[in-house]
């Protein structure tokens, strides 16, 4: 049994991957293709912004629009604990501070009364500058943008969307990567809406912050490449990751996202009286980046995670440590307790498998093997 079974989506859309890898390596395009653009305008339109610029990696989709809007030393950019380390480090490696909020225990994203009472902290203690915020779309479900963009609103604050995990997700028909002043997803095989490598894109209405992430993906080129009006990074998506993310965009929105949305409610009516299931609110869509429920304690995530594993079904502990407690971010001083929700569910949940070619046979299966 796969955790996420990208063969079977292989197999499912071969035809029409293997063709346009094909015609990249006919036309021999292989940076800034004629596929990017179109694999752009097609991102554009299904999450509904008007730019998509796309990128190396999710990671530097972060990275770019702070760069956009000159981060640095001396800035405060506010993002929860309880997320990959993608979301911070892009703070430091600009050499501003993280600041952490801590998450909703429900949904497992950013606590907006959270996010209020740290930066009035950091307003009050006057030794960083508000800039930013980014809140996670954590396993798929977008984040409380109706409270989270006054907020941002209120303080000054640019407010970048990671959607890494959330793009198909959406609020009242609203898409993940469109809220904010703009909003990163990665394209990592294991995303819902995967390539064959790396890849990322930056979604924004803002005509000019485009127009800067297009000449920072490019080494921070002007009119031409050997005309560099700022400093830029090597961020483009190969031609090749476009192509076959094509097809693959068309089948995420044409069954994929549908097929993920059962197997989630059929887990959940098999798993609800066991184990915490994941709450999506009212009017959110989730596109099941991870099914992720909660053990009443480590005890039993590891005693259930045994009983999985001694039945060949593979489990996932999304996240083991929270941020504030990693080496990388020990300089900021946190300790064990100041972060009392993140903490907790690093200590209870474990995730299943989850992908659109899961069947009702193999669904049953991963909940008689944890529940024993």
């Amino acid at each position: 049994m796969q955790f996420i079974d990208l063969a079977a989506q292989y197999r499912a859309l071969q035809t029409e991957i293997d063709a346009g890898v094909h015609r990249v390596l006919e036309h021999g395009k292989y940076i800034m293709g004629p596929e990017v653009a179109e694999l752009e305008a097609a991102l554009a339109a299904y999450v509904g912004a008007k730019h998509c610029v796309t990128c190396s990696n999710g990671t530097d989709a972060l990275l770019m629009p702070l760069m956009a809007w000159g981060v640095g030393p001396g800035d405060a950019v506010f993002c929860p604990p309880f997320t990959f380390n993608a979301t911070a480090e892009v703070v430091a490696l600009l050499g501003a501070t993280t600041v952490f909020a801590d998450i909703d225990p429900a949904t497992f994203n950013l606590d907006p009364d959270a996010l209020e009472a740290a930066v009035r902290k950091v307003e009050k203690e006057g030794k960083l500058r508000p800039v930013a915020v980014i809140p996670v779309d954590l396993f798929g479900q977008p984040a409380d943008y109706d409270a989270l963009e006054p907020i941002a609103r209120k303080h000054g604050l640019k407010l970048l969307e990671d959607a890494a995990q959330g793009f198909g997700g959406a609020i009242r028909g609203k898409r993940a990567g469109a809220f904010g002043d703009a909003a990163a997803t990665s394209f990592f095989p294991a995303k819902p809406l995967g390539c064959y490598g790396d890849g990322g894109a930056v979604f924004t209405d803002d005509d000019a912050l485009a127009g800067v992430l297009r000449s920072i993906r490019v080494h921070g080129q002007g009119t031409d490449k050997y005309d560099n009006i700022r400093v830029g990074l090597n961020a483009r998506l190969d031609t090749i990751q476009a192509a076959v993310l094509i097809p693959k965009l068309k089948a995420f929105a044409a069954y994929e996202l549908e097929a993920r949305d059962r197997w989630a409610t059929k887990y959940s009516s098999l798993l609800s009286d066991r184990v915490t299931v994941p709450v999506v609110k009212d009017g959110y869509v989730s596109s099941w980046a991870q099914y992720t429920v909660m053990a009443r304690d480590t005890a039993e995530r590891d005693a259930m995670q045994a009983k999985a594993k001694a039945a060949g079904v593979p489990t996932m502990v999304y996240y083991s440590r929270p941020l504030h407690l990693q080496t990388a971010y020990a300089a900021l001083g946190h300790r064990p307790g100041d972060f009392p929700a993140s903490e907790a569910a690093c200590a209870r949940v474990f995730s299943l498998p989850m992908h659109p070619y899961l069947d009702d046979a193999t669904v049953e299966a991963v909940c008689r093997a944890i529940l024993g």
